[in-house]
């Protein structure tokens, strides 16, 4: 029988840097003066919010918000917090690939669309793999920036695990650079954070992207 372990949530700190369930500024506007403000941005791009095809988009959108943005009501941690440590001594690395996610640019609020490829190396436990997917969504659904989402994710397994090593690679698209500003279609990102022995052993980071495809194109940051 495998025996799981709960980190208990004492131990977990969040730190500067992982943003664990953000708490909302005193005064959140609510959900009326949301919708006013989407039929005020209508209104200045030069539309009527008061015409039928437009009458139900303040609340369409506020609703779209609450998909996209669900992340902020997520603590990361705490997902990672129920771990395994029966692992017939498996020691080693733990890869997932091509994790999809959908985020937007926190400096115009436009989509990042991508995959993130998430590895660890176990210590003494590992941990269910639909949470790694999890965290890399709760990070995802929020206002990023690629370089920021890359640290939070492997800087959270980090913490949490406490393994050998952590790496995190992603590739996305910016709409902010590619419907916007210079139009460049086609132009992926790639970030990149290494940690423990990913950082440290040459042989066991080439290993790892090498399991991944070995991203490189223009912009990468390995």
């Amino acid at each position: 029988m495998t025996h799981a372990k709960n980190t208990p949530a004492d131990k977990i700190l969040a730190g500067p840097v992982h943003g664990r369930r953000t708490v909302v500024a005193q005064g959140r506007p609510s959900r009326e003066e949301a919708e006013e403000a989407v039929r005020t941005l209508l209104r200045w791009a030069g539309d009527d919010p008061t015409r039928e095809g437009l009458l139900g988009t303040p609340d369409r959108v506020v609703r779209s918000y609450e998909e996209f943005f669900a992340g902020y009501a997520s603590d990361p941690m705490e997902l990672l917090a129920r771990t395994f440590e029966e692992t017939d001594g498996y020691d080693e690395m733990v890869v997932l690939r091509d994790i999809r996610f959908e985020s937007y640019c926190e400096h115009h609020m436009v989509p990042i669309i991508g995959v993130a490829h998430v590895a660890y190396l176990p210590r003494s436990r590992v941990v269910g793999i639909s949470k790694l997917a999890r965290v890399v969504e709760v990070y995802a659904k929020r206002l990023q920036i690629q370089e920021k989402m890359t640290s939070q994710i492997a800087n959270t397994i980090d913490e949490v695990l406490q393994p050998l090593g952590v790496a995190v690679v992603i590739e996305a698209s910016h709409q902010c650079m590619t419907t916007r500003g210079v139009h460049k279609p086609g132009v992926s990102m790639v970030t990149s954070r290494m940690l423990g022995a990913f950082r440290s052993d040459p042989s066991t980071r080439r290993e790892f992207l090498a399991m991944i495809g070995n991203p490189s194109p223009a912009g990468s940051m390995f």
